[in-house]
C-alpha cells in the first residue's frame, strides 16, 4: 500500500448530502462529491490489514485495497481498470449499495470509521466516464445468440458478460426503457436515470440490442426465435400486500405505484388526474421500514405532503452495535436515511390491523403496538398484543413490506434464471453478481456447441 498508516491520521470523511431545505424541493441526487484531494486521501486510509475481509464480503469480489492504492496515487484509469475486472456497473453501486464491504473492513472492526470504499468506488466510475476511460470493446463473434429477459441488474450484467464472451445479445423488456428497478423503483434523488442510460448507450454501441415494451409470455416463445440459449432475469414483480379490512379504499397503495409512477413523471409521461398517485398536502402512512419505505418518505416530502408517518412491525435496532448480530452476519442496527432526516415520525412493534375511511377513501389507520414474546417450540417469535388500538390520521397509505420470491416452472435445459428472479427479492449488487455468475454458467452450456 502507498500510505499504510495512513488510517491512523486521517480520518473518514463521507461526502454528505445537499442541504435539507435545499433537496427537498427537487428529485437532483442528494449526495455530494468529495474534491479530488480528499477523494484520494480517504482512500489513502486502506490500510495493509493482511486479510482483507472486504473482498469476502462483496458478492462481486471486488478488489478495493487494489484500486484504493491506485486511487490514492492518483492513478484513476489504473483505478478503473482494477475495478471493472470485477464490477461491470460501478456508477450504479457506487451510489445505491449499502456497502457490505464497509462492515467487513477492518478499520470498522476497529475503529468504528470504515473506508469509505463505496464513495470511492462512484468517484473512480465518474472520473472513468469523464476521462475517457470508458472504451467500447467489439467482441469477436461466435455466432451462437442469446435473449436476455429482462433489464434490471441481473439481466444487464448477464448480458454485458455474454456479448463480451462473443455472443450475439438481445435483451427483451416489458417495459419502454431498460433498468428494471433501478429506473422504476428507485428514486432520481438516489440514482439519476441519465447514468442508466450512459450505461446502455454503452452496452448497445458493443452490439446488445435492446427491444422496448416487449413482454415474453414464454422461454418457449424464444426459443423458436432460434436462440441457443436464454436468461431470465424478471425480478420479483409481486410485492407483498397486506391483506386487511379497507384495502380497497383508494389512497392504499403497493409503494411501487408510487415510485415508479413518480420516475416517470420526471421521464416525461402524463397521467391523469384519477391515475396520479400524489403525497401533496397529505397525511401519509408508510408501511415497512426498509429501503423501499425510506425511498417513499423521501418521494413524499418532494410531492409537498403534510405528514409522514413509518411504521415497521419489527422491534427498534440498536445504535451503532447490534450484539445480536455480531460479526461476520450483518449488523442489524438503526439505519438513519437521507429521506428520513428530512422530516418522519418513525415507530417500532406497531402491527397494522384496518384501513378506515370515507366515502370510499383512506382517513386513517387502526393499529396497535404490540411485543414479541420467544416462541417455546423455538422459530419465529409470537406476536402478542400491548395496550389498546389507535388510529393514524392518513390520505395515503403506502405498503412497503417487500416482494414475494417467484415460483417456475421446470424450464428447457438453455433456460436460465438469475437475480431476484432465481433468488428472491435481494440487493442490487447481489443481482449483479448472480447476472455474471450465470453467464458463466450459459457459457459452459454452449461452449460444446463452439467446438
Amino acid at each position: 500500500m502507498g500510505n499504510p498508516k495512513a488510517f491512523l491520521t486521517v480520518p473518514r470523511k463521507e461526502a454528505g448530502y445537499r442541504p435539507i431545505h435545499d433537496r427537498i424541493h427537487d428529485f437532483g441526487e442528494v449526495e455530494q462529491t468529495l474534491n479530488t484531494r480528499d477523494r484520494q486521501e480517504q482512500a489513502s486510509r486502506c490500510m495493509d490489514c493482511g486479510v482483507p475481509f472486504c473482498h469476502w464480503a462483496c458478492p462481486l469480489g471486488n478488489k478495493d485495497p487494489e484500486w484504493n492504492d491506485a486511487l490514492y496515487r492518483g492513478e484513476w484509469e489504473t483505478a478503473y481498470k482494477l475495478l471493472k475486472t470485477t464490477n461491470p456497473f460501478p456508477e450504479f453501486t457506487g451510489r445505491i449499495c449499502p456497502a457490505l464491504c464497509e462492515k467487513a473492513c477492518v478499520l470498522y472492526h476497529t475503529t468504528g470509521e470504515a473506508v469509505t470504499n463505496r464513495e470511492n468506488e462512484g468517484a473512480i466510475a465518474e472520473r472513468a466516464f469523464l476521462e475517457g476511460y470508458v472504451t467500447i470493446e467489439h467482441p469477436k463473434r461466435n455466432g451462437l445468440r442469446v435473449a436476455v429477459v429482462g433489464s434490471g441488474p441481473a439481466g444487464l450484467a448477464a448480458a454485458t458478460a455474454l456479448n463480451h464472451m462473443g455472443y450475439e445479445l438481445t435483451v427483451f423488456e416489458k417495459n419502454e426503457a431498460a433498468g428494471g428497478l433501478l429506473r422504476y423503483g428507485i428514486p432520481n434523488f438516489k440514482l439519476n436515470k441519465e447514468i442508466i442510460d450512459r450505461r446502455i448507450s454503452v452496452m448497445e454501441q458493443e452490439g446488445i440490442e435492446f427491444r422496448y415494451n416487449c413482454p415474453v409470455s414464454s422461454a418457449a416463445t424464444l426459443s423458436k426465435q432460434q436462440f441457443s440459449a436464454i436468461v431470465l432475469a424478471t425480478g420479483t414483480p409481486v410485492a407483498r400486500d397486506l391483506k386487511i379490512p379497507g384495502r380497497e379504499l383508494k389512497g392504499v397503495h403497493l409503494a411501487l405505484e408510487l415510485l415508479s409512477q413518480q420516475n416517470r413523471v420526471l421521464a416525461g409521461m402524463e397521467f391523469t388526474e384519477d391515475e396520479r398517485v400524489t403525497a401533496k398536502g397529505k397525511d401519509v402512512v408508510v408501511i415497512g421500514g426498509g429501503d423501499t419505505g425510506s425511498d417513499c418518505i423521501g418521494t413524499a416530502h418532494r410531492q409537498g405532503c403534510k405528514s409522514v408517518t413509518q411504521i415497521e412491525i419489527m422491534p427498534k435496532p440498536p445504535v451503532g452495535h447490534n450484539p445480536s448480530t455480531p460479526w461476520p452476519n450483518w449488523p442489524v442496527i438503526l439505519k438513519t436515511t437521507s429521506s428520513h432526516e428530512e422530516g418522519c415520525t418513525r415507530r417500532w412493534n406497531i402491527n397494522t390491523l384496518e384501513f378506515l375511511g370515507e366515502n370510499g377513501k383512506v382517513t386513517g389507520v387502526k393499529v396497535q403496538e404490540i411485543d414479541w414474546k420467544p416462541n417455546p417450540e423455538g422459530g419465529r417469535p409470537i406476536m402478542v398484543g400491548k395496550g389498546e388500538p389507535e388510529i393514524i390520521k392518513a390520505d395515503l397509505v403506502l405498503l412497503a413490506m417487500g416482494f414475494l420470491k417467484p415460483e417456475h416452472p421446470e424450464y428447457p435445459e438453455n433456460v436460465f434464471v438469475c437475480g431476484d428472479a432465481a433468488n428472491g427479492a435481494s440487493l442490487v449488487v447481489k443481482a449483479i453478481a448472480s447476472g455474471l455468475q450465470t453467464a458463466k454458467i450459459v457459457d459452459s452450456f454452449l461452449q460444446p456447441s463452439l467446438l
